[in-house]
């Protein structure tokens, strides 16, 4: 069932969330009519103009991303306008990758999703 095929997401001036849900989408396969829940699809997805897109200011400095390496005092807290400055597209690639299903096939996924700026 994998194919070559390519889904291209213009972000430009739309939401973060709707972008991400749009993609994750595509990256299942449920924009097929053959769609199997069990199979990876194997399409490609695109996402153009990331640094475009729509995010309001209380979202960018409330919104944080936290991480813990398991070690006392390894928690890190981030701002989601300091992910933004330090890798570009890197939210949204957060948000796709959060709202796939966490099985075997997540990180074949999260591989054929490019992010360009």
């Amino acid at each position: 069932m994998a194919t070559n095929e390519t889904y291209s997401i213009d972000a430009a001036g739309r939401t973060l969330g709707r972008v991400a849900s749009e993609a994750a989408k595509a990256l299942m396969g449920k924009m097929r009519a053959d769609y199997t829940p069990n199979k990876n699809s194997g399409i490609k997805v695109t996402v153009a103009n990331v640094s475009k897109l729509y995010i309001r200011e209380r979202k960018r400095t409330r919104k944080i991303y936290t991480t813990y390496s398991g070690f006392p005092g390894g928690q890190k807290r981030e701002s989601l306008a300091s992910l933004n400055a330090r890798k570009p597209g890197e939210a949204l690639r957060r948000a796709v990758a959060r709202m796939l299903p966490r099985n075997t096939m997540h990180t074949p996924r999260l591989k054929n999703l490019l992010i360009i700026e």
